[in-house]
């Protein structure tokens, strides 16, 4: 057997402290974007709730994310003041991220976040499954034929692109630009922006917007089925309430893509290559996919504790954000009014208080209380169908592949919100 390609580089003690001492999310080193668990291990054990310099605050612990998520009275997801200063006024990024749900509150959270969930309810989300196992399958078909490629741009990211354009109703021929579009408008995100970074970003939004425009006009004379149209559904709003303006139909729109686009691209890619730094965890993992041909239910079907394992060891979106809407108190520090907050959940899901043996991928863990999709009411609202995505595409891709090894080692993405990678090659066989 080839030798396993070490994708997480270890951390020095000494490194970490280092990295600690004067930890600022806009000025972090390539090793940190490597492998940011020894920083986040010795923040939360020293400093859970730490200043930063500038004037926010970085939380590490579980409980603390817990009851920040669950106090959305003291805790808003609003992002209008922290952003209208980033992005500049005017700016499509500003509108954007001030728009979608993610970043709001009460009462256009609430609007939203229901009309996107009757069209992702349990019965529409199970009617996917037949089309993704195709869909699946086919990638599949081509990277055998091809004897390997690359993690991420022949799998992992091909997956949710295809899954969030049905759900939006984007025609196939219109697909292309998708990715890019998400990839820089996330990108935007970071505490830190490049020139180059926060113009590709407010280029992708509008140039995503005006292909929505044309979208809707569409959809407006020929609806789809909003059980299963999540673009009808946000056009046509609820029957008894108020729909949503112009502007807010498309930013969500928007939001639907990023937010299904990255995160379970990350989950599947990050699964796929712990699996080569993990060689027990990938024993156990082939061992469930070898399933006899007879079950109908497929190779991926037993795969709800493996995934949401996948999804704690390395989070997709590894930090949040809060404003405290009034003077409080965190994990025993006070905080004034104003204050912001950084939510580490890449931290807070590898705590010791709350998981045992944090630092270990175990595919056997039971009453894994993540919060890889956050918790309360900003709870990810497509957890169901990231979750339907992972399995299928982890099982079968391990199916048909058992032996698949990396080739080089893989390129991070270099964020520090989300984690994940840009290239991973790999070959198929044993040889």
């Amino acid at each position: 057997m080839q030798p396993l390609i070490t994708t997480t580089p270890p951390m020095s003690p000494e490194r970490a402290r280092e990295i600690a001492a004067s930890f600022d999310l806009r000025a972090l080193p390539p090793d940190f974007y490597a492998n940011p668990y020894p920083v986040y291990a010795l923040l939360r054990e020293t400093a859970p709730v730490r200043r930063m310099p500038d004037g926010s605050y970085f939380l590490t612990r579980y409980a603390d994310l817990v009851a920040v998520y669950r106090d959305a009275q003291t805790f808003s997801s609003d992002k209008k003041v922290e952003f209208t200063p980033k992005y500049g006024e005017g700016a499509p990024l500003l509108e954007h991220h001030t728009t979608s749900l993610v970043f709001n509150d009460p009462p256009l959270h609430t609007r939203v976040r229901k009309l996107i969930m009757g069209a992702l309810t349990r019965r529409a989300i199970a009617d996917m499954e037949a089309g993704l196992v195709t869909l699946v399958d086919g990638l599949l078909d081509a990277i055998e034929a091809r004897g390997g490629g690359d993690l991420i741009e022949d799998f992992a990211s091909a997956i949710p692109v295809e899954i969030i354009g049905n759900l939006l109703g984007v025609p196939h021929a219109d697909r292309g630009p998708l990715r890019d579009w998400s990839l820089t408008i996330l990108g935007a995100l970071e505490p830190k922006l490049t020139p180059e970074q926060e113009a590709l970003g407010n280029h992708s939004v509008s140039e995503f917007a005006a292909y929505l425009q044309t979208l809707v006009a569409e959809r407006r004379k020929n609806p789809g089925d909003p059980e299963h149209d999540v673009l009808t559904r946000l056009i046509q709003g609820e029957e008894a309430g108020e729909k949503l303006s112009e502007t807010e139909l498309l930013q969500n729109c928007v939001f639907i893509l990023n937010a299904g686009h990255e995160t379970t691209t990350n989950l599947i890619g990050n699964a796929l290559v712990a699996l080569q730094e993990w060689p027990d965890a990938r024993v156990h993992l082939l061992s469930k996919v070898k399933l006899p041909a007879q079950d109908a239910q497929g190779p991926e079907a037993d795969l709800a504790i493996e995934i949401d394992e996948f999804l704690r060891f390395e989070s997709s979106n590894q930090l949040g954000n809060r404003r405290a809407l009034k003077a409080c108190q965190v994990g025993g520090v006070d905080l004034p009014e104003g204050a912001l907050l950084t939510l580490c959940i890449g931290a807070a899901n590898r705590d010791p208080a709350q998981f045992d043996h944090p630092e270990q991928l175990d595919l056997t863990r039971e009453n894994n209380r993540h919060l890889a999709f956050g918790f309360g009411i900003h709870q990810c609202a497509g957890l169901s169908l990231a979750r339907l995505e992972g399995r299928i595409a982890v099982g079968r891709f391990l199916q048909r592949f058992p032996d698949y090894r990396l080739t080089v080692a893989p390129t991070r993405g270099g964020r520090a919100r989300f984690r994940g990678f840009l290239n991973a090659p790999f070959a198929v066989g044993s040889s």
